[in-house]
């Protein structure tokens, strides 16, 4: 599947090959956050009949389909790492994109809202692996002792999709229909698996490699602990992310036409977030990660009481975004720092423990919601998942310390 001619490794060709991968993150976020600006759209399409009679309801149902994608993510992150640690590189990450792309189209034709689900699901099989194996084959390009910034050039496309991809997709799915938005992220796709196959180099795979092997970091505490931060810190993050779209118009009160504008100030917030997460992890991994903490939990508290008023919502997510995705990279250098030989799968498992965030934060925000308590409460569930991030991140500083 490789090009039969794959050229010297010049710095040109590497800063190419870096671009081809981080522009699969650009598609990735895309394909993952759009449903969160088109959940309106998504819920009076797929469930009309719970829509004309529960507005809230309806739209917590279709925040399901962010739940699944996570629940895919968290399932096929450690699976296909472990499977595929042995392959070349390159060979698996355009299989990957090949499945991204596939599924994609699927959940823009297929008729039911259970169908759409499924492929939902489907769709975030590959994730986790896509970014592992991506942030190991960058850190190759790049060097030693550049780990967290061969990490945030990978997520840094995830994170300008917040900026770019997400509102111009929501903007073409509230014009022309949720389903075209998802057609227009599956051409990204393809775009991207031509872009990899042309430009990043060949790379082995780890010959040694096993899935028993790989499953050997599941032994490691500070690989379960290095997890949980990820996954209870950034539920904090997706419980406010995931209604995005309602706490616009129904809290703030501004037109449907906000939407990509508040989402494109928060991307912008989590493309720097992700840049001085990198730089910084690099000089060190634990006081980034506690220090993040704290800002996230100052920042979410202070959306919720600037929400009422529209620059303050921008404000706000602005703020949520830069401290949030500042702990990316930082997360994911620890646990590749933790995991010893089984990075493969330990690189791919920082997006398990994210999307288990994801799907927490997203279902738990929409427990209240559907309870009642209006769209600024999962703001505060937000609140409380950060603490438990920061609780658990405390912990795992602590006994490294001890231990050394």
């Amino acid at each position: 599947m490789n090009p039969p001619n794959s050229g010297v490794l010049t710095p040109a060709r590497a800063r190419a090959a870096i671009f081809a991968l981080a522009m699969g993150g650009f598609a990735i976020g895309t394909t993952e956050f759009v449903a969160m600006g088109l959940l309106p759209d998504i819920a009076r399409d797929l469930d009309p009949a719970l829509y004309s009679g529960n507005q809230d309801a309806a739209l917590a149902n279709a925040g399901w389909m962010i739940t699944v994608y996570a629940l895919g993510v968290v399932v096929g992150a450690p699976t296909i790492a472990a499977i595929g640690a042995r392959l070349p590189r390159k060979t698996l990450l355009l299989w990957l994109l090949g499945a991204f792309a596939l599924s994609t189209v699927a959940t823009a034709v297929l008729p039911s809202f259970g169908l759409v689900l499924a492929a939902r699901f489907i769709a975030g099989l590959p994730h986790g692996a896509y970014f592992g194996i991506a942030s190991l084959v960058a850190a190759s390009l790049l060097g030693m002792g550049r780990r967290g910034r061969a990490v945030s050039l990978v997520m840094l496309g995830l994170t300008i999709s917040n900026v770019i991809g997400v509102p111009l997709i929501t903007f073409v799915g509230q014009s022309l229909g949720w389903r075209v938005a998802y057609l227009v992220v599956a051409l990204i796709f393809a775009l991207t698996f031509v872009a990899v196959w042309c430009v990043v180099p060949k790379m082995e795979g780890d010959p040694g490699a096993t899935v028993r092997r790989e499953l050997k970091v599941f032994g490691n505490s500070q690989v379960w602990l290095a997890m949980l931060i990820g996954a209870i810190g950034f539920g904090g993050f997706f419980a406010v992310y995931t209604y995005v779209s309602p706490l616009t118009t129904e809290v703030t009160g501004a037109g449907q036409e906000v939407v990509p504008w508040v989402l494109a100030t928060m991307g912008v917030g989590m493309t720097f977030g992700t840049m001085l997460g990198g730089r910084f992890a690099d000089l060190s991994v634990s006081r980034t990660m506690i220090v993040s903490f704290v800002l996230v939990i100052a920042s979410l508290i202070g959306l919720a009481f600037l929400v009422q008023s529209l620059p303050g919502l921008l404000i706000g997510v602005f703020a949520v975004g830069i401290t949030t995705q500042a702990l990316g990279p930082t997360i994911q250098t620890r646990l590749m720092d933790v995991a010893k030989d089984s990075q493969s799968i330990a690189a791919a498992l920082n997006h398990s423990a994210f999307n288990i965030g994801n799907a927490a934060g997203a279902y738990l925000g929409g427990v209240v919601i559907a309870a009642g308590y209006g769209f600024i409460s999962p703001i505060w569930v937000g609140v409380v998942l950060a603490i438990g991030g920061l609780f658990f991140a405390t912990v795992s500083v602590l006994l490294d310390r001890r231990r050394r």
